[in-house]
């Protein structure tokens, strides 16, 4: 049996590292690409939610002047009453 020099075992580990190397970059590049497909699903599907949330928004707020309802202030300033209340209780 013939036996491997150290300057021969050095080279196949190399060899091996560098197509290791190389496997991980294709892995990587695969698994990026299809992270890339579901960004745009999920971009696609947000879209189509929104355009469905203006619609509603604007159902409601037809209906509500077809009630003579007044429209509700937006939720972001019942927010911010609660965070400055609690920030003055603390003081």
């Amino acid at each position: 049996m013939v036996g491997l020099t150290i300057e021969q075992a050095t080279l196949a580990i190399i060899i091996g590292t560098l197509a290791a190397v190389v496997f991980c970059l294709r892995v990587l590049v695969f698994l990026e690409r299809r992270i890339a497909s579901i960004d745009t699903n999920i971009e696609a599907v947000v879209r189509r939610i929104e355009a469905e949330e203006l619609k509603i928004e604007a159902e409601t707020a037809r209906i509500e002047r077809a009630l003579g309802i007044k429209a509700k202030k937006k939720a972001k300033k019942k927010v911010k009453r609660k965070a400055k209340k609690k920030k003055k209780r603390r003081k």
